[in-house]
């Protein structure tokens, strides 16, 4: 069963057309990542999901529904934001049912639903503490588990992760992944880092412009982009872009070869300066100039190599993605 279709929806703000003709399908069970850059629609959309923005046309269904002017509080959604949006006066316990005693549910129910969330998340030692005396991880599992106890039809979060350091991002990535096992349910997920992206998604959406680029799986993405923009937007380091003609090739188009792509070789053709080095331990990241233009090589383990060295490279022909001008992609 299809859990949200959006059919041809526009967002127009004023003059500023801010979603234009999106056209999703996400079933029951798919963890969906919209991801694009700053500015690109897709908290606009998670809002038009949620019913806290109308749509200027088209039609949002969930399930079977068509929800266009359903309140939010009408649509069996429960959404996570990046604020967390806890109430500072009252402790984890109360901020997780205070929407089901609103909804008037048993208190048997209550509690049962309070207590499978609180396991599954780790929180039942913090029930009775206030949000002041939670981490940032904590509280972000709070409003998780808040979101949780009321057995939504769809999850949307908003860039839960983004207030989190490196270190709590990772383990509330791999949390929020556990959940979705567990529940089997469907959750749509809004961020601008393509490796949370990468990381989570069953399917992603990559949004530009408030268009829809492309929509498949990670790796559907990441080995066939549709166009310049989807090959350039995943993948870290970004893909190198070339004119053809330093890769040997005739023609007006341009090249694009991943970092991983670019081998390092004595007898290599290709021929590059080396002018920064990250040494990141498990890998090292090269950036080096060729014949004018700033390239990335992602060589794996550890490489001694200094600035101003030169470097001998090869660029496999079958690692070479074609764009034409206007940025689409070249398949035959």
């Amino acid at each position: 069963m299809t859990a949200l279709t959006l059919r041809n929806v526009n967002k127009s703000f004023g003059d500023v057309h801010v979603l234009k003709d999106i056209n999703i399908d996400i079933e029951d069970g798919e963890f969906v990542v919209f991801v694009g850059p700053s500015g690109c629609g897709k908290s606009t959309l998670l809002r038009v999901i949620a019913g806290l923005e109308d749509a200027s046309s088209g039609e949002v269904r969930i399930g079977d529904d068509l929800v266009n002017t359903t309140p939010p509080s009408k649509r069996g959604i429960a959404m996570v934001f990046q604020s967390y949006a806890l109430y500072p006066h009252l402790n984890v316990r109360k901020n997780m049912t205070l929407a089901l005693k609103q909804e008037k549910q048993p208190k048997e129910v209550i509690e049962e639903r309070v207590s499978e969330a609180s396991r599954m998340l780790n929180l039942e030692d913090y029930l009775e503490r206030y949000p002041s005396e939670l981490s940032g991880g904590q509280r972000q599992r709070v409003a998780i588990g808040r979101a949780i106890v009321r057995h939504p039809r769809l999850f949307l979060f908003d860039e839960p992760l983004s207030n989190l350091d490196a270190a709590l991002r990772m383990n509330t990535r791999i949390e929020i992944a556990n959940l979705h096992a567990q529940l089997s349910a469907s959750m749509i997920y809004v961020t601008h880092d393509q490796t949370e992206a990468m990381t989570l998604a069953d399917k992603i959406v990559v949004l530009r412009d408030g268009r829809v680029e492309q929509v498949g799986s990670p790796m559907e993405l990441y080995n066939n982009p549709a166009n310049k923009f989807v090959a350039g937007f995943l993948g870290s380091p970004a893909m190198n872009f070339l004119p053809a003609s330093v890769l040997g090739e005739d023609g007006s188009h341009t090249i694009g070869i991943r970092p991983e792509d670019l081998k390092a070789s004595g007898s290599g053709p290709l021929k590059a300066t080396v002018r920064h080095v990250e040494e990141l331990g498990g890998d090292t990241n090269v950036v080096a100039e060729m014949d004018g233009h700033t390239i990335t090589v992602r060589m794996f383990g550890q490489f001694p190599v200094k600035q101003g060295e030169a470097l001998s490279l090869t660029a496999p022909e079958d690692r070479r993605y074609r764009f034409d001008a206007s940025g689409g992609r070249i398949t035959s």
